[in-house]
């Protein structure tokens, strides 16, 4: 049974076994820009690592960086983009909360691409111009999001802001982490691996002030003279957390990350009265594009009824799905856009008419031929009234033979992060039940709740990119924080 851990008042620790300013907790992207910013702020800092080594799940990723503003990349490759723009199209599309994050995010957006390339992440001034949840290629600008699904298209200037490493295909999410962990080595970032944080320790003014670890040898406390960094990854692993705080997604998707995204993180700042948002919040995804043609059919749910846009990211199209009968989902095409996916889904089976793909499927008598009609009536004025798909990416839907692959969860790969986590504010700052932040206590990556609170205003990038960010925020922040007596 997940449970609490205590808090440790500082009267408890009879000694401390090291001290250091800073003390980070979990080696992934948001921890080793919280420890590199706070080491070159001046601190001495000590990163505490329940694995052999850094990386965490960032360093399973595929290294995309949701950032624009104006990017090296963006001006290279014919893009114009602004901060303004980003920060209306993200405020208008991922719910987030406090505008304050999303504004410093976006302002700052643009430098942070400038400042991960100095640290030696490898980007090409390239744009690769599909649809793919991940470009097979090592080009970087590519559309992740939502941008050009209605209505932000109107809301905003669609532009693309994916940013992946420089790496063919999967896997840039190494690339990365090897070259911040490269650069923390050195700076002199002191690095304690096989390491468990079991507790928080607070002073008698409410200060957290140090950690209780447990390694091979022992039990260790160690002493934070400014603050103490969380940044150890989320709870998706944690499947009693799941059913807690997300029991909404169909219990056939599969966590994503590393077996350490078991919720410790959020446990500790639970233990030092930290608030929460978003706990329910996921992105789960099993993506029926590639091949970008499959976005021309539509996608209907047992009722024989459309429910989103095909052109929405896919983890938007994924969350939808997950609210239908049965969080089942069928993609309806024809003969002129027919393709495998290249993320298997199973192909149902193919008719000579709707008539009998309806029966095939069994949905009730006459609803798919209605939805079908109404929608290629409108396709044929290149149209989609009913969900504003972007024009790009409609056509009717009439040249038999038509086929059905099937989408649901129970049938199709999905996998699933959590959103949810700690309440922090633009300064990293984790903040308690009353909105107060709690002091010498800072925050940033999976553990925390950031600007997407849901699958449905998720990008790819919006991740490593607000995480890498605010761990930034973080280092620097906890490296001028007031002393500990």
């Amino acid at each position: 049974m997940t449970t609490t851990p205590e808090l440790l008042r500082a009267d408890q620790v009879s000694a401390w076994n090291d001290t250091a300013d800073v003390i980070v907790i979990g080696y992934g992207i948001a921890g080793a820009c919280a420890a590199l910013e706070a080491r070159r702020a001046g601190a001495d800092v000590l990163v505490i690592e329940r694995a052999s080594g850094g990386g965490g799940a960032s360093a399973l990723s595929a290294g995309i960086f949701y950032l624009g503003g104006g990017t090296a990349v963006q001006k290279a490759v014919g893009y114009d983009d602004s901060a303004e723009e980003m920060f209306r199209f993200l405020m208008a599309s991922t719910s987030a909360p406090d505008a304050r994050i999303v504004r410093r995010f976006c302002d700052d957006a643009a430098d942070h691409f400038d400042w991960l390339e100095t640290q030696g992440v490898p980007f090409e001034r390239t744009y690769y111009k599909d649809k793919a949840v991940i470009a097979p290629t090592s080009e970087c600008l590519a559309s992740t999001g939502n941008e050009k699904v209605w209505p932000y298209y109107q809301i905003a200037t669609p532009v693309p802001r994916g940013h992946k490493v420089a790496k063919v295909g999967d896997g840039g999410g190494a690339l990365a982490m090897n070259a911040l962990i490269a650069r923390c080595a050195e700076e002199g970032v002191r690095v304690q691996t096989d390491s468990e944080v079991k507790a928080l320790v607070r002073d008698d003014a409410g200060r957290i002030m140090g950690v209780k670890v447990r390694q091979t040898s022992g039990p260790v406390h160690l002493r934070a003279r400014r603050a103490v960094i969380l940044a150890a990854g989320g709870f998706g692993m944690n499947k009693e957390l799941m059913r807690r705080y997300a029991p909404q997604l169909p219990e056939a998707a599969e966590a994503l990350g590393i077996p350490h995204n078991d919720g410790a993180a959020l446990m500790l700042g639970l233990s030092a009265g930290a608030a929460t948002q978003a706990m329910s919040g996921t992105i789960a995804t099993s993506s029926f594009y590639p091949p970008g043609q499959l976005i021309k059919g539509i996608v209907v749910n047992t009722r024989g009824e459309r429910f989103v846009a095909e052109d929405s990211y896919h983890g938007r199209t994924a969350e939808h799905i997950a609210e239908q009968p049965g969080a089942a989902a069928y993609l309806i095409v024809d003969s002129e856009i027919f393709a495998y996916p290249e993320i298997q889904k199973r192909l149902i089976d193919g008719w000579d008419s709707i008539a009998e793909m309806e029966t095939g499927l069994r949905l009730p008598q006459g609803a798919l031929q209605r939805t079908m009609a109404d929608y290629n009536k409108a396709a044929a004025q290149g149209s989609d009234p009913l969900w504003n798909k972007h024009p790009d990416w409609v056509k009717p839907l009439d040249k038999p033979p038509f086929a059905a692959f099937d989408l649901s969860y129970t049938s199709s790969d999905y996998r699933y992060l959590t959103l949810g986590g700690l309440r922090t504010t633009a300064d990293s700052e984790v903040l308690d039940g009353t909105g107060r932040v709690i002091p010498g206590f800072y925050a940033a990556g999976a553990c925390v709740s950031s600007i997407p609170q849901d699958g449905k205003g998720y990008a790819s990038g919006l991740s490593l990119g607000p995480g890498s960010y605010y761990g930034r925020v973080a280092g620097r922040n906890a490296a001028r924080a007031t002393l500990n007596n």
